[in-house]
């Protein structure tokens, strides 16, 4: 039987989708990253998830890829896990990815619903059931229709919940009512994690058990602040520091991630805009939005670039209180 360390298989809080910088010559920034891993684990961050959509995988070299995941785990060091996002709509191909990972020293991998081929259910299940099969590593399940063209089905992650290895999953849907649905399917230790900022803070109050976030890469102590205030029944704390969190997820989300998210990580001086094709820059009213909310909530929470999460709930209780 596979071991799965204590800190993966009870996953909760935010653990950020970083982002790939890249350089001038669009090289792996690997000190830009090593930056960004080690701000993540101090300022609060529950996990480390490489290599994703926010990662801009599809655009990654396999050495790429293996080294953005040594990166993360030397950096961690034990902190906190690195999920390793490992997907492909090709199963050798993700399992491939999944192998490298686990060399790489990854604790668990992030598998995608496959993209493109549009696989029916039993398709699905056989797809994720090959990975398990050739990795030692516990596997989170990835749901993003909006991105694959295909969805898990309520009755399918429930039979991948019976594997022994699938500890969780990413939901991207937008369905703030799925863990309510899937909680008596999959079981009370089944990792459920939002995929969808903006809806994530209805997903924690349904039985959510966190979120794997964009845009706790710009503000990690507030979003983690948010679901500790929900955690310890302070909703309208949860609520109050949501206003903000949700102003920064409609800025980043105004054209295809991670591009603006880019952009706002080097307004704040931690990385380049730079993208690969087929993404680009944002547009100049996107940015002069990101620009216009960036400004705003660092004048309001400027210690949530400076602060541990728990000093900003504690300051956010205390107004609650008073």
């Amino acid at each position: 039987m596979v071991a799965i360390r204590q800190h993966v298989s009870k996953l909760s809080g935010y653990a950020p989708a970083l982002p790939t910088p890249f350089d001038g010559d669009g090289n792996v920034d690997t000190v830009a990253f090593e930056h960004l891993c080690d701000r993540q684990i101090r300022m609060g961050a529950t996990a480390l998830l490489v290599c994703g959509t926010t990662g801009e995988a599809p655009t990654l070299r396999p050495a790429e890829h293996h080294v953005i995941v040594r990166i993360a785990v030397d950096i961690a060091r034990g902190r906190v896990p690195v999920i390793a996002g490992c997907g492909s709509n090709s199963t050798a191909h993700a399992i491939d990815l999944s192998k490298d990972a686990e060399a790489g020293g990854a604790e668990a991998i992030l598998s995608v619903v496959p993209y493109y081929n549009k696989p029916v259910q039993n398709g699905l299940f056989a797809h994720f059931l090959a990975i398990t099969q050739s990795i030692g590593l516990p596997v989170i399940l990835y749901d993003v229709p909006s991105r694959t063209a295909c969805g898990l089905a309520d009755e399918t992650i429930a039979r991948l919940a019976e594997l022994p290895q699938i500890i969780g999953l990413k939901d991207a849907t937008g369905d703030v009512t799925r863990p309510t649905r899937l909680r008596p399917l999959v079981g009370s230790e089944f990792r459920l994690l939002s995929g969808d900022d903006a809806t994530a803070l209805a997903f924690f109050a349904q039985g959510g058990n966190g979120c794997i976030s964009v845009t706790s890469n710009i503000l990690p102590g507030l979003c983690q602040s948010m679901f500790l205030a929900c955690r310890r029944g302070q909703p309208a704390v949860a609520q109050r520091l949501s206003v903000s969190v949700g102003q920064v997820t409609a800025a980043l989300f105004r054209e295809t991630s991670p591009a603006p998210l880019k952009y706002a990580l080097s307004l704040l001086g931690y990385m380049s805009p730079k993208v690969r094709l087929p993404l680009v820059v944002p547009t100049e009213i996107t940015c002069t939005n990101i620009r216009a909310v960036i400004t705003q909530v660092r004048k309001e929470y400027a210690e949530d670039m400076l602060a541990p999460a728990r000093k900003i709930v504690q300051n956010h209780l205390h107004a609650a209180i008073g």
